[in-house]
């Protein structure tokens, strides 16, 4: 799969270019549109039914697929090299390469989350994967020692080798895991974070709130 971004970075779409035969796994609400005699297969049922991810085929001749975010913003393509992982934000991911695989509880996460399931997940193996950015991309690499807190509401990605600790806020704050809402996470270099330049919850509540949901 080779990807071709255009409209970044206010309204980012990525063009999924595809073998003959070649599968892609891609979130099915995120899907502009295909070339012709691309097949659609569901993979993943949400709540009530609704269809969450899906894998595109591409017919003898080859084709593309075009997924773009739902909040304006950036897509990121991030290529992984079948060694080290990624840590990726929940609800961040758009499509990624048949290899790829994703672990919502991945045995890395027990210091962070325990036995939760959080606001993360991990992802492996080879090939590209696209991330969807709410507003635009910050890549911040860390040198060896360097720190830096992040809220995580603007995390999109750190590579897995990065240390990471998740704190409370303030012990007066609500806390969840599963959203991110009252923690902060610290991480030390070395390593590398992309860190996207709007809340997309927030943004997405209030569209939610203005009618954009409708």
């Amino acid at each position: 799969m080779q990807v071709r971004t255009r409209h970044t970075p206010a309204f980012g779409v990525a063009r999924l270019l595809l073998a003959p035969g070649e599968a892609v796994q891609a979130d099915y609400a995120a899907m502009l549109a295909t070339s012709y005699g691309v097949v659609v297969t569901p993979a993943r049922s949400g709540s009530r039914g609704k269809v969450r991810r899906a894998v595109f085929t591409a017919p003898a001749e080859g084709g593309w697929v075009d997924v773009a975010p739902a909040l304006p913003g950036d897509v990121h393509t991030l290529e992984l090299d079948g060694m080290a992982g990624w840590c990726v934000a929940r609800g961040s991911w758009l499509a990624a390469a048949a290899t790829v695989r994703a672990e919502a509880q991945w045995q890395g996460f027990r210091g962070l989350f325990g036995a939760d399931v959080g606001f993360l997940e991990h992802v492996s193996g080879g090939g590209a994967m696209v991330l969807a950015c709410c507003g635009s991309l910050d890549v911040v690499p860390l040198e060896a020692g360097e720190l830096v807190t992040v809220d995580p509401s603007y995390l999109l990605a750190y590579s897995e080798l990065t240390q990471c600790r998740l704190r409370a806020t303030s012990p007066q704050l609500p806390q969840s895991v599963r959203t991110g809402e009252g923690l902060l996470l610290d991480f030390a270099g070395p390593g590398q974070l992309l860190v996207q330049t709007r809340n997309a919850r927030a943004m997405a509540a209030w569209l939610a709130g203005n009618g954009g949901g409708r």
